[in-house]
């Protein structure tokens, strides 16, 4: 059935009017479009509700893998203790013309007339401070492992953070589509009643209900969205760290960024951990050409010892030092000072791949920003606008199924693609944060 003329109906054109001046007085009671909350699912009694700090704290604390690299950390730690050691003295003994062919002959008095007793103590002397190199280089290595550390936070809060916008995002998501389901059920119960009343014929009823389709599977593809979306996030947490039935608790909303892109590379060059530990990987560079340069002196040992054969009671002295003339450690030192130069390139490489993450990210956002400012300039509202006034004449006979089912189908797009719009929004944001290093943006 067809949309009639104007000119051939009063009553039609005032449904029209109607149903237009009641979606006006939707549009003006609003200048800014509603923000598409996160659904309050029905949840178990005593089950957690988190929001994103919440969740990133959760994270922070529990995660297993971080957990794990915070173990090097401590491992670093022990090995700052092993390379402040000092070398353990060795003690010496020995027992000389003992009659062990001639056991007849052993008595006290000649084990201490003839036989020789010695006893003596030798020791390593380091030379070249090599304890106290070997001290700075560990503690410049424990520096650079929590400037690692540091940054697998910064990667695992980014990770919370955006799982946690695409949960927020499948319940959003389901919270429309149960929408859509309960008002298209309302249209499919005035079919039903207008099919029986002969206004409409069976082949437009039988469309509008296989049309429930499409609703009843956007909810459940919401809902299996929205429990695998949780699942992931819990993996993130800490599996152990909170139950199944928890929800996530966010506004989904716009939040506007102030701030240009220098500032927030400054930001960047200023706070980002992977940097940092690219500049401290240079000074633990250095720390080990130093230690090369200390291995490269020869140590000594000294001895001394104490004889006693019959009547003579002597002290010995001892000492020896390995003459360096073949092996100076030249080809350590050699590879300690390259080390040097693939740290400082290193360092340049970080520095630059900062500069190029904070600008793709911040393109992004302004990207997504003019999207999501598209939508909220008038497109949501002129969609709902557009589905209100078809549904209003459908219903009473003023305009065709095809008409209508074009105004739904339209109505749902846009309200899903700013839903869309506005998560990728969020996980720009995010990403900004990420490339800055802070959850704190200037």
């Amino acid at each position: 059935m067809r949309l009639q003329s104007l000119s051939s109906t009063v009553p039609l054109a005032l449904v029209l009017l109607a149903g237009a001046g009641r979606a006006q007085s939707q549009l003006s009671q609003s200048s800014s479009p509603p923000a598409p909350q996160a659904s309050m699912l029905a949840q178990k009694p005593g089950a957690a509700i988190i929001t994103l700090d919440e969740a990133v704290q959760m994270a922070l604390q529990h995660n297993h893998n971080l957990l794990a690299a915070r173990t090097v950390i401590q491992q670093n730690k022990a090995e700052e203790t092993t390379a402040n050691l000092r070398p353990n003295p060795v003690i010496l003994t020995d027992s000389d013309f003992l009659p062990v062919f001639q056991p007849s002959q052993l008595s006290a008095d000649y084990l201490d007339n003839t036989a020789q007793w010695d006893l003596g103590v030798s020791y390593l002397f380091e030379r070249g401070k090599k304890r106290q190199h070997r001290l700075q280089a560990a503690r410049d290595q424990t520096a650079v492992t929590r400037s690692q550390v540091a940054d697998n936070e910064r990667t695992l809060t980014f990770s919370v953070a955006s799982q946690f916008v695409n949960v927020e995002l499948s319940e959003s998501t389901l919270e429309l589509a149960n929408q859509d389901l309960k008002s298209f059920q309302s249209t499919v119960d005035i079919a039903e009643a207008r099919y029986k009343a002969g206004d409409i014929g069976e082949n437009d009823l039988l469309k509008i209900k296989l049309q429930m389709l499409q609703f009843q599977t956007d909810v459940s593809a919401a809902q299996l969205a929205r429990v695998q979306g949780l699942s992931d996030l819990r993996q993130l947490l800490g599996y152990e760290s909170i139950g199944p039935d928890y929800d996530v608790a966010g506004s989904f909303d716009y939040l506007p960024v102030q701030g240009n892109l220098e500032d927030f590379q400054a930001k960047a060059m200023q706070d980002r951990p992977d940097l940092q530990a690219a500049r401290l990987g240079v000074t633990a560079a250095n720390s080990q050409y130093g230690l090369q340069k200390a291995n490269g002196k020869r140590d000594f040992t000294g001895e001394i010892n104490y004889t006693h054969l019959s009547y003579l009671n002597d002290i010995s002295l001892f000492g020896q030092m390995q003459l360096p003339i073949f092996d100076r450690n030249q080809g350590e030192i050699a590879r300690s000072s390259y080390a040097i130069t693939q740290a400082q390139e290193q360092k340049i490489s970080v520095s630059g791949q900062v500069m190029t993450d904070v600008r793709d990210a911040f393109e992004s956002l302004r990207a997504n920003d003019q999207i999501v400012g598209l939508y909220r300039s008038g497109y949501l509202d002129q969609a709902q606008q557009s589905r209100d006034i078809s549904q209003y004449a459908y219903q009473r006979g003023a305009a065709s199924l095809l008409d209508f089912l074009d105004a739904e189908r339209m109505y749902r797009a846009t309200q899903l693609g700013y839903r869309q719009a506005l998560a990728s929004y969020l996980l720009a944001l995010e990403q900004l944060r990420e490339a800055v290093g802070t959850r704190s943006l200037p």
